[in-house]
């Protein structure tokens, strides 16, 4: 678990996804990866013609199919070069280090999950080039890396926004103080004042549990701002973001409290189709 690992595709998320990654380099003092994987749904790697035999002029028609094919296959991944090396451009103005360059021809899910033992941090945009382009689109492949990349995931937002405040979703659970744990272990939100937020009842319990994980970040040196909230998870989490300027939401990746559902499971992605900021997945 080394290096900072960033999806690079021909989104328009990823100039951000490029910019949230040289800045999570920086702080993690990490090397950088960029990483773009080649679709092999739309870019076949080669065509089989072998249960073809016999069809006669069909046949024929279809070797030149296949050289199409294998035509777009080369000018695709040739893009893709082009691509990785304007995001490396991109990432060394903003400060990272040169970073490593790879190409994939796959699955995206399968690649980063072959990758996954060297990747730190996983930084992917909200949307993929594939994906609508609405207010609250969201990439089709996002719950299914969600759910296979064990490793924190930093989703990142359609427009770079250096952090300066950071959001931690509590719930009290034990999952929850994991997450608590997680952050002030890491160098990534050093030096920004953290806002510790419960959505629930104002309950000596509920208390309890965010006195006990504002003094675990009190004891890193985090300044920390503790709230509890009332009203349904998605709004008030939002409305604090808004009135706060927060610029970065922090999570538990799985579990089915009222906070960590919206992420994965059969409600999945709302606060993340929602938010306006990026959001990172920490488990």
């Amino acid at each position: 678990m080394t290096h900072i690992m960033a999806c690079i595709d021909n989104s328009q998320s990823s100039l951000a996804v490029c910019d949230y990654a040289a800045w999570a380099s920086q702080k993690l003092n990490a090397p950088l990866t960029l990483l773009h994987v080649l679709d092999e749904e739309k870019y076949p790697a080669s065509a089989d013609l072998s249960g073809n035999i016999g069809l006669g002029s069909r046949e024929h028609l279809l070797e030149e199919l296949a050289t199409l094919d294998a035509k777009r296959s080369r000018l695709a991944l040739e893009q893709g070069q082009h691509m990785l090396e304007k995001a490396r451009e991109r990432t060394v103005i903003f400060g990272a280090a040169f970073p490593e360059l790879k190409q994939r021809h796959g699955h995206l899910v399968d690649s980063l999950n072959e990758l996954q033992e060297n990747i730190r941090l996983l930084v992917i945009g909200r949307v993929g080039e594939d994906s609508k382009r609405g207010v609250h689109s969201l990439g089709s492949q996002i719950e299914a890396v969600v759910r296979t990349i064990h490793r924190p995931i930093l989703i990142a937002a359609s427009n770079y926004k250096k952090p300066e405040k950071v959001m931690l979703a509590f719930d009290g659970s034990r999952t929850s103080h994991k997450t608590v744990e997680l952050l002030a272990a890491s160098p990534l939100c050093t030096n920004l004042p953290i806002h510790l937020v419960m959505v629930g009842a104002d309950s000596e319990g509920n208390r309890e549990a965010l006195e006990k994980a504002r003094n675990a970040l009190l004891t890193h040196g985090f300044i920390v701002i503790a709230q509890i909230l009332q009203g349904e998870v998605e709004a008030a989490l939002h409305v604090y973001q808004a009135e706060h300027g927060i610029d970065l939401l922090v999570m538990g990746a799985y579990g089915h409290s009222s906070i960590r559902r919206f992420l994965v499971g059969s409600t999945t992605t709302t606060m993340l189709r929602t938010a306006t900021m990026p959001v990172l997945l920490l488990r």
